[in-house]
């Protein structure tokens, strides 16, 4: 376990509100670039390969793919040049380090992706909450109806 103490004092420099993105996420991060005295904001997207460290340390790796070279950057995430981490897409993943992406080219470096439960809140979608309802329902009247 992290030193509460260190804790305390880097809780002064973490970011108030962190976005919630995971490995395998199609992420665009907007960063604030300064030229001179002219600041200008430049979107880098691509896909969130890894994920490491804890707290002021922690950084996350995009990648993706441009004229048939593949591009890496690390950022912190408590860095105050990100402006912005949009998530576009979230990808299933199965893994914790993405880095076997980096061997692959064209489609197969697209990740599935992660589907939304809609089939609970959907009624009538054939094998949900209703299902089980209507089941116990005809068994309890037969096991009253046998107990008495």
């Amino acid at each position: 376990m992290a030193n509460r103490l260190v804790e305390a004092v880097e809780k002064a420099y973490l970011k108030k509100e962190i976005p919630q993105f995971e490995v395998g996420d199609t992420v665009d991060v907007a960063t604030r670039i300064i030229e001179g005295d002219k600041e200008r904001i430049q979107v880098f997207s691509g896909t969130v390969i890894a994920r490491k460290g804890r707290g002021v340390n922690e950084i996350f790796t995009v990648r993706r793919i441009v004229n048939n070279e593949g591009v890496e950057r690390i950022y912190p995430v408590n860095s105050p040049f990100i402006a912005s981490v949009t998530v576009r897409r979230s990808g299933e993943s199965r893994r914790a380090k993405l880095y076997y992406l980096r061997q692959r080219v064209g489609k197969a470096v697209r990740l599935t992706e992660k589907r939304k439960d809609k089939h609970e809140a959907q009624p009538g979608s054939g094998g949900g909450e209703k299902a089980k309802e209507s089941s116990s329902s005809k068994e309890s009247p037969a096991l009253a109806g046998a107990s008495s």
